[in-house]
């Protein structure tokens, strides 16, 4: 499998005063972890979360709490909709809205649309889209960003 680096961590997080320097690292961020997400590495995407992070799916589906209930999540949802059927999915996150709080998190605020493609169908299944809100934090050990918590509404659970 190929390796995708997330956003190169930031030593001096000093530099994220800059509104533009910030925005493009969490835009790169996000490019990192839907690799992940549509390749169903779901230990590697999970490990874009915080140790207790927090990922909810859906106001309906249960909450997961943690890392091994983030993949765990993820595999169970992709097998209870799809199977063993081959797909291909993209996810694609857009108006992305990056708020820095005083506490030193970002507050987020994203479209995503998911495509699903067959391999006996060259046009894609299009939805759900949905609105995802998460709160992001600095790793001081590592530099890096990681999600401590994802709140998913589908648009048609917000009427």
């Amino acid at each position: 499998m190929t390796a995708y680096a997330m956003e190169a961590p930031v030593a001096d997080p000093a530099v994220l005063t800059d509104p533009a320097v910030l925005y493009a690292r969490v835009q790169q961020f996000y490019a990192g972890q839907v690799v992940l997400l549509d390749d169903l590495r779901a230990e590697e995407f999970a490990a874009t979360f915080t140790p207790d992070g927090v990922f909810v799916p859906s106001p309906h589906a249960p909450v997961l709490r943690g890392r091994a209930a983030i993949a765990a999540g993820l595999r169970a949802a992709h097998e209870r909709k799809f199977g063993t059927e081959p797909v291909r999915r993209r996810h694609w996150f857009n108006m992305l809205r990056v708020d820095p709080a005083p506490d030193g998190t970002l507050h987020t605020h994203y479209y995503t649309l998911v495509a699903v493609t067959h391999p006996w169908h060259a046009t894609p299944v299009i939805g759900p889209s949905a609105v995802v809100e998460d709160v992001l934090v600095h790793d001081h050990a590592t530099g890096a960003l990681l999600t401590l918590e994802r709140r998913v509404t589908p648009d048609h659970l917000s009427f």
